[in-house]
């Protein structure tokens, strides 16, 4: 599974970005991992088709929103209300179910990455 993340860019606080994952095959389970530097890799938000169900990590509950096209196999993260916290590299992932929340080793395919920065 090959995973190409776009989107990314340099934004004001208060702005918005979406960013787009394109995956090369369907995977049930995919999600948005950010890692700022000198912090480990975190979970942002994760979403399983079976169910729809989804998992936002707390501080981007009410400013994310995550999305997905199934026809397109394509993941989006929409953000709202960036915040300079909020900068990190970003990184979508996929994996086969059983799918795991916003644990990183849970994904088994990674994309290069998107920068996003917030001033």
């Amino acid at each position: 599974v090959q995973l190409v993340e776009s989107g990314g860019g340099s934004v004001q606080a208060g702005g918005s970005l979406r960013l787009s994952c394109e995956s090369s095959r369907y995977t049930s389970c995919m999600g948005w991992f950010r890692q700022a530097p000198g912090k480990e890799r975190e979970g942002v938000v994760t979403i399983y088709d079976g169910d729809f169900t989804t998992y936002y990590t707390d501080d981007v509950k009410g400013r994310f929103t995550i999305s997905k096209d199934i026809a397109k196999n394509t993941l989006y993260l929409h953000m709202n209300s960036l915040k300079p916290e909020d900068t990190a590299m970003y990184y979508c992932a996929s994996s086969l179910p059983p799918c795991s929340k916003l644990v990183a080793s849970g994904y088994k395919y990674w994309g290069q990455g998107t920068q996003v920065t917030v001033s």
